[in-house]
Order: C-alpha cells, then structure tokens, then sequence
C-alpha cells in the first residue's frame, strides 16, 4: 500500500467512526481533503532554506508569516514536520529538505537559558534520529539533556521553567515541561546514564503533585519557593484565569503522562493521563467536532476562539493511550478529532502560499497573540498522530 492510499483509507476509517460518535459529515469528500492536504505538504518543499526564519505561525489577514530564530521554543517543529512527512509518503525530497533544516537546532542543546530545549533539540534532532540512525544526532540529543538538567531543582524537584517576570513568581513550573522531558528519557538510553531520567522522573512525581485538581485538570503555572520547595501559588500566564482550564495545557498533561509512563511504566503516570483524558473528552463545553475552544472556560463560549494545536496534541497522545489501555473511547475520539481537521473548515486554504496545514489554532489568547491562525505545532502533532495511527 503506497502513503497516499493509507492517508485515504484512514480518513474513510475515521469518518465513519466519527459518524457514530455524531459528529457531522462535510461537505467536500474526504478525497477532496486529501488532496488539499497534499498541495499543502509540498509548500513545505517550497519554502527557503534560512536559520532565522524558521515558520512558527502566520496571520491569515495580512498574509505575514512569523518567522523565527532557533531561540523560539516553536524553532524544531518545522524540522521535524519534514522529517515525519518523509516517514509519510516516502519522498526523497522531504528527507532532503529536513537534513537542512535540522542542523540550525543544534546550538539549542547548549542554550541553558531556555526550558525548552526537549521542543527545540527532540523535535528536531529526535525525528532525525527516527530516519537516520547518526551519532551526531544522538550526541546533540545527549548535551540537550544534559543543558536541561542545570535547570533542576533537587529541592523543588522539577526543572523551572521561565526566567522571566520574577516580580510575579520565584520559581515557575508550567504544564508544558512534561513535553521536555522525552528528551530527558531518551539521553539516557542512548548515553547509559540513569541522571536524566532520575531529573525526569522527579519532575513528573512533582508536577503529578501539585498540578491537578480534583477533577483532573490542571494549573498552567505552579509557583514554588526554591529554597523550602513549597508552593507559593497555583496560577497561569495563557489560561482565561488562574482557575480556568487552558485547553491546550490538558493535552499537555495528557500526552506528557502518556510519555511518562512508555518510559516508567509507572501506574500513577497512566492514572492521570486517563483522568485528564477523560476530563477533556467529557467536557460540557467541548463542540460537537471536538476541536476545543481555547479555554474551556472562556466566558465568550461558543463566541470563542477554537485550539487545533491542542487537539492535534491530544489526538497524538491518546493514539498512544489506547496503544497501553486498549480503551476503545481512546481510538474513536483520535480518530473524531483526526476527520474533523481533515476538511476544507480546518485546512488552509490552498491559494494561501504557506508552509502551514491547518488554520484555526490559538497561541496566546491574554496577548492577543497569534488568535485563531495556522501554527507549526498543530501540523507536528497532526503528522505525529498521523503515524501513530497507522
């Protein structure tokens, strides 16, 4: 079966699940989509080769991407899009193409200053290594690790996340570092050394702590005392309010525990990515497609601006969920979720001449910062989840 068939049966499969689950036929067939899809993924051939412009997200009024440095949290996606497309379809180009790309994320694994070095190095170098089974690759992987680390600590137990806005808090732990720590994980299977797994672990164990509510959604931003390790506050800095549920920090948690437990095996980390799977699923706020709105709580709902990154991301996880849990529900609201993006209502709009896939994702609504625009990750983890699927 060649890439291209796959592609079209899993919509096919998908539809028809998503039918069951209630969720609205389009009105474009889904080879229609699949064909959008594929113009898409070859604007990504298309786009110039240039270490400071990696595409981070685009404002469909004016047309204008974001382009951005390797510095930018969002800088390996793009990389690791190419890389997951090669995997796809089997093209050669996309292959060279990301062997470009890649390199300009390796002066990351030594950039200190920054908690995001799992999204810059493994998004990158990690797919990289998934093709090409390079040393080189897996030494940049190891140093990212081993820079990550100098941000843990051991009396806190988690890794602190930015080093900004200390007037506010003095020791920030958000939801979105259990992403990082995949990197973690993997250095120590490559390099032998238990250190980076023994710093991931106590980060999950942490954030396993104090993250969640009672109903199994989580804070965006947990603020600690870093000389006794106590919790000064529970707030956020991309959530409508300190008690609202930012969407795509659930698919965080969800697929961070997720992660955790592939590499654990620990029960604790399944129970929680279930919790919030469920939570999420469940939710009365959630539309009928199941793409979220960006906050599961804005007071605007339905007039709300809707979170395909954050869908992507738990499309992906919960791929991964049933892999462990067998859990029917699990499958079909991946699979719902998948059908929904692939349709002319999420997929760019092939006049737009763009290294992007889907529209209608949220950066950050309190900044007023990339609303309802096309943004590198949610086409990663729609690739991502894309293979996992099959």
């Amino acid at each position: 079966m060649n890439k291209i068939s796959f592609i079209l049966i899993l919509g096919f499969a998908s539809l028809a699940t998503a039918c069951k689950s209630g969720v609205k036929p389009q009105t474009k067939s889904t080879t229609e989509a699949n064909n959008l899809l594929e113009t898409r993924y070859k604007m990504l051939l298309d786009y110039p080769v240039d270490s400071m412009s990696m595409p981070r997200s685009m404002n469909t009024k004016t047309l204008e991407i974001r382009k951005v440095p390797s510095r930018d949290w969002t800088s390996g996606f793009f990389a690791g899009n190419l890389w997951q497309l090669y995997r796809l379809k089997g093209d050669s180009k996309y292959k060279e193409q990301a062997q470009k790309w890649t390199p300009f994320s390796k002066k990351e694994s030594v950039n200190s200053n920054s908690h995001d070095v799992g999204f810059k190095v493994f998004c990158s170098f990690g797919e990289a290594l998934k093709v090409e089974n390079k040393k080189e690759y897996e030494a940049v992987i190891v140093k990212g690790a081993e820079t990550l680390c100098k941000r843990f600590n051991p009396k806190v137990g988690a890794i602190r996340s930015w080093d900004f806005n200390k007037e506010i808090w003095d020791y920030p732990v958000i939801i979105d570092n259990m992403m990082n720590l995949e990197l973690l994980f993997e250095a120590s299977k490559i390099s032998g050394n238990p250190k980076y797994r023994d710093v991931a672990i106590q980060h999950a164990n942490t954030t396993l702590k104090n993250q969640f509510r009672a109903d199994n959604s989580c804070y965006h931003v947990i603020d600690y005392n870093p000389t006794t390790g106590e919790v000064r506050k529970k707030t956020t800095l991309q959530g409508y309010n300190d008690d609202s549920v930012w969407a795509r920090g659930q698919a965080w948690a969800v697929y961070g525990f997720t992660m955790s437990y592939r590499y654990t095996k620990d029960p604790a980390y399944l129970k929680q990515a279930e919790g919030t799977a469920k939570f999420f699923m469940t939710n009365k706020n959630l539309p009928e497609d199941g793409i979220p709105y960006w906050d599961f709580k804005d007071p605007s709902i339905p007039n709300s601006a809707r979170d395909v990154s954050a869908a992507m991301v738990i499309a992906s996880a919960l791929y991964e969920l049933y892999g462990y849990t067998k859990n029917d529900s699990y499958l079909a609201f991946a699979d719902k979720l998948m059908t929904s993006v692939q349709t002319d209502k999420y997929i760019l709009d092939a006049k737009i001449k763009a290294p992007f896939l889907f529209n209608h994702s949220t950066g950050n609504w309190p900044k007023h910062d990339e609303i309802d625009e096309p943004i590198i990750y949610a086409d990663y983890y729609f690739l991502e989840a894309l293979l996992r699927r099959k």
